[in-house]
C-alpha cells in the first residue's frame, strides 16, 4: 500500500500527538482515527480534525493500516500493546504498522516489535529530539529504529513530519540514542540554571551575561531555547520536568547496565526529582532554576 492511500491513526493526542496529527492532516494525509486516555482531549481533537474519537487503542488499529503511538511512558506504551488487554493494539496487529514516537526504555521497543512482529504486524521505533513547535511545523529530528526496508517503505510519510531523518539501527538502537540525547540536554539545562542562577546572586545583568555565554564556551542548545524563560520565570510547558526526569533515569538505568557511573547525570536527575516531589512537575524543564535561584523562595 502506498503511503498516499494509507489511514493514519493516533494513539495518544497530547501536546506532540496532536500537532503531529495536525501536521499531517495539513499534509493531505488521510487522517482517519485517534485514541487518548483523557476522553476529552480525543473528541476535542478528533472534532478540529474531521476524524473518528476512538473508545480503545484497539478500534484505530481496525479502522488504520499505519498507527502513530505517542505515550508517556513503559507502563502506558505495555497497557496499550498488552498481549491480554480487550483494548490492546494487538487485536489488530495484522497487516498494520505502528511507529511508535515516545522516549521509552530500549527493552520496551524491543519487546513491542517481538508482540507485533508475531501477529503479522510491523513496528519501527521514532524517537523524537524536538518539541511542540516542531511537531506542528513538520521539522522534527526523527531517529529511527527497527528494521531498515519498513524504516524505508514509510521515510515519505516520516519526511512530512521532520526536517532531520536518521536510521539508526534495530528495535531499541534509537532509544538508546535519544536516551544519550535527553541526559545531555537535561544536564545542560540543569548547568545554565546554576550558571544564571550564581550570576543573580551576584548581583550580574543576567541579559549581559546570558549573551556573553552565548559567545563563549558555555554557548548551548538549551541556552537559546530556555536562557530567557529562567531569567523571566517564564515555565510554559514544552518540555516537562516529568518527563526529564522520567528521561534521565532512562540513562541512568542504562549506565548501570553498561557498568559505568555517570554522577553529572544522576545529580540532575536527583534536580528533577525534586520539582517532582514540590508538585511541579508539569512545568516546562527550565523550571529546574527555581531550585538554584536565591530569591525563588516559593519553591
Amino acid at each position: 500500500m502506498s503511503q498516499s492511500t494509507a489511514k493514519i491513526g493516533f494513539v495518544g493526542v497530547g501536546r506532540m500527538g496532536a500537532n503531529m496529527a495536525r501536521r499531517l492532516k495539513d499534509q493531505q494525509e488521510a487522517l482517519i482515527a485517534l485514541y487518548d486516555r483523557d476522553r476529552s482531549t480525543a473528541t476535542d481533537i478528533a472534532t478540529e480534525l474531521g476524524c473518528d474519537a476512538a473508545d480503545t487503542p484497539a478500534r484505530v488499529a481496525e479502522l488504520t493500516d499505519i498507527i502513530f503511538t505517542v505515550v508517556s511512558d513503559d507502563a502506558a506504551m505495555r497497557q496499550i500493546f498488552s498481549p491480554t488487554g480487550t483494548e490492546s493494539l494487538l487485536l489488530h496487529a495484522k497487516d498494520r504498522l505502528f511507529i511508535n514516537c515516545a522516549t521509552l526504555s530500549p527493552d520496551v521497543h524491543i519487546e513491542i516489535d517481538a508482540l507485533v512482529t508475531q501477529r503479522g504486524g510491523r513496528t519501527l521505533e521514532a524517537c523524537m529530539a524536538s518539541s511542540i513547535t516542531q511537531a506542528r511545523q513538520g521539522t522534527l529530528y526523527l531517529m529511527c529504529g527497527g528494521r531498515q526496508d519498513v524504516f524505508e517503505s514509510v521515510k515519505p510519510l516520516l519526511n512530512k513530519l521532520s526536517a532531520h531523518l536518521r536510521y539508526v539501527g534495530s528495535a531499541g538502537e534509537a532509544a538508546k540514542v535519544k536516551a544519550l540525547v535527553n541526559m545531555v540536554m537535561n544536564c545542560n539545562t540543569a548547568a545554565l540554571a546554576e550558571g544564571l542562577g550564581l550570576g543573580a546572586a551576584l548581583g550580574l545583568d543576567l541579559t549581559m551575561v546570558r549573551e556573553i555565554f552565548a559567545q563563549t564556551g558555555a554557548a548551548s542548545r538549551v541556552l537559546e531555547t530556555d536562557g530567557e524563560d529562567m531569567q523571566n520565570r517564564a515555565h510554559d510547558c514544552y518540555f516537562s520536568a516529568a518527563h526529564a526526569a522520567k528521561d534521565s533515569g532512562i540513562a541512568l538505568a542504562l549506565a548501570k547496565t553498561a557498568g559505568i557511573t555517570l554522577p553529572l547525570a544522576h545529580a540532575t536527575y536527583e534536580q528533577y526529582q525534586r520539582l517532582l516531589t514540590l508538585g511541579k512537575g508539569e512545568l516546562d524543564k527550565s523550571a529546574v532554576s527555581e531550585l538554584t535561584f536565591k530569591d525563588r523562595h516559593s519553591y
